[in-house]
C-alpha cells in the first residue's frame, strides 16, 4: 500500500516530490502558528470573561489575519521578482 492509502506500488512514489511536500507542510503550519499567536496577542484579552468571542475580537481577528495574509503575499511577490530579476542577469540564487 502506497503513502496516500492506495494500491499503487511505493516504488512508483518520488521522494524528491515527498519530500517537498513535507517542506511545504511545514511552511504552512508554522504560518498558521505564527499567525495564531501574533493575532490572540492583539486581539484577544487575557482575562477571559466569557467562552465566545466578543464582536470586537472577532472583528479584530478578521483584520488581522487578512493583513497577515496581504502581507504575506506581498513579501512573496517581492521575493519571487528578486528571484527572476536575478536569474535574468545570469545570477544564481
Amino acid at each position: 500500500m502506497s503513502f496516500f492509502g492506495s494500491k499503487a506500488s511505493s516504488q512508483n512514489v518520488n521522494p524528491q516530490a515527498v519530500a517537498q511536500a513535507e517542506g511545504e507542510l511545514e511552511m504552512i503550519m508554522d504560518l498558521f502558528q505564527k499567525l495564531g499567536s501574533a493575532c490572540h496577542a492583539k486581539c484577544i484579552n487575557k482575562a477571559y470573561h466569557e467562552p465566545e468571542l466578543s464582536k470586537g475580537e472577532s472583528v479584530c481577528i478578521d483584520r488581522c489575519v487578512g493583513k497577515y495574509f496581504a502581507t504575506n503575499a506581498k513579501i512573496g511577490a517581492k521575493l519571487q521578482a528578486q528571484m527572476e530579476a536575478g536569474q535574468g542577469m545570469g545570477m544564481g540564487i
